[in-house]
């Protein structure tokens, strides 16, 4: 089976009861991950999470396949979340459902999220016409279909917003719902509403709720690291333990400014160049004038194989973060640090 953003919620639903493996890839990775923590919220009885990481699956295909008929320590039911590049998870996909239909048992179901993937690659081509697989493809977000998903989310949350706070919440989020959705949770609760006590939302309000953000936000980290200015990099580390960043935010930051990049670089293809886009482009890749001048170095700076390299980074990055939690602040520091030193090459 096979989706896209226009299409998923719909066969999302018919999915769920028949479908164990599902595949989300395309350039949109944060509406990929955001649709993935939505399907297994919506499974019958999603029980306990166990994460694995593309790089490991690749290692050891035979890894999923044993992780996905076990049971967890109590008995419960379970299911697999994948963070994969590409096609790093294919073999073990492959290799899951040979022995599955070879009679070694049912697996529990089987959520990938998938960087730098699109439903071209291997492994869609792999699950999209089978009836227990779902293959979804997200492309990049417009203004107007995040403006309408954050009225939506808004609405879920007893936060009523007209189109213009709802569009300057999806601005702000750079089109990013993973961060439109914290921003709607930080407004439900400075309302006090809920979908039994709705409240209207106001300008004021949102003034409120996004007080600290510029001083206090992720921005002047990512363009430090990405830009290659390693004169800034110290001082912007300091800056992140001095007001307490979640390391894992952090780096959805990264994550968030790496797939945009990602994008602009599919609009311009390989000789175009970012003067070319117009105004109505800039607005669909959520570049905003604030911005444009970093993201333009960036773009420039971050194409082809060094684009793919970060992505890849990020993604281990995120994985060791999970997994160390304890130490995630100084993983973090130590990782971006590299990832300076090779954006300044």
């Amino acid at each position: 089976m096979k989706a896209t953003n226009r299409d998923y919620a719909a066969k999302a639903r018919s999915a769920i009861g028949q479908a164990r493996i599902f595949f989300f890839c395309g350039p949109d990775e944060a509406g990929a991950s955001a649709a993935a923590r939505d399907l297994i919220a919506a499974l019958p009885d999603a029980g306990e999470k166990v994460e694995l990481g593309g790089a490991e699956l690749r290692a050891d295909p035979a890894l999923l396949g044993d992780e996905a008929r076990s049971t967890s320590l109590f008995g419960d039911s379970r299911h697999i979340w994948v963070r994969a590049a590409g096609d790093e998870a294919h073999d073990a996909l492959a290799m899951l459902i040979e022995t599955g239909e070879a009679g070694a048992g049912e697996a529990c179901p089987v959520i990938v999220v998938a960087t730098s993937a699109t439903d071209k690659s291997r492994t869609a081509k792999l699950l999209e016409k089978r009836k227990d697989s779902l293959v979804a493809m997200f492309y990049p977000p417009d203004l107007a279909s995040v403006t309408q998903s954050v009225r939506m989310m808004g609405d879920a949350a007893g936060v009523h917003l007209d189109m213009g706070l709802a569009e300057r919440v999806a601005r702000a989020a750079n089109l990013d719902v993973r961060l439109a959705a914290s921003e709607i949770e930080k407004l439900a609760l400075y309302l006090d509403a809920s979908p039994q006590s709705p409240k209207k939302a106001r300008a004021e309000d949102c003034d409120a709720v996004s007080a600290g953000c510029e001083e206090d936000g992720f921005v002047p980290l990512v363009n430090a690291v990405l830009g290659g200015e390693g004169n800034r990099l110290s001082g912007e580390l300091a800056r992140m333990r001095q007001v307490g960043l979640n390391p894992v935010g952090t780096l959805l930051a990264f994550e968030r400014r790496a797939a945009q990049l990602a994008r602009i670089a599919a609009k311009l293809g390989p000789r175009g160049r970012f003067e070319d886009l117009g105004r109505g482009d800039k607005a669909q890749l959520g570049i905003f004038w604030k911005e444009e001048r970093d993201i333009r170095t960036q773009a420039q700076n971050w194409r082809g194989p060094k684009l793919d390299l970060l992505t890849q980074r990020l993604t281990e990055l995120h994985r060791d973060l999970l997994t160390n939690s304890q130490a995630a602040e100084m993983l973090l520091a130590q990782g971006l640090t590299r990832i300076c030193r090779y954006a300044a090459r």
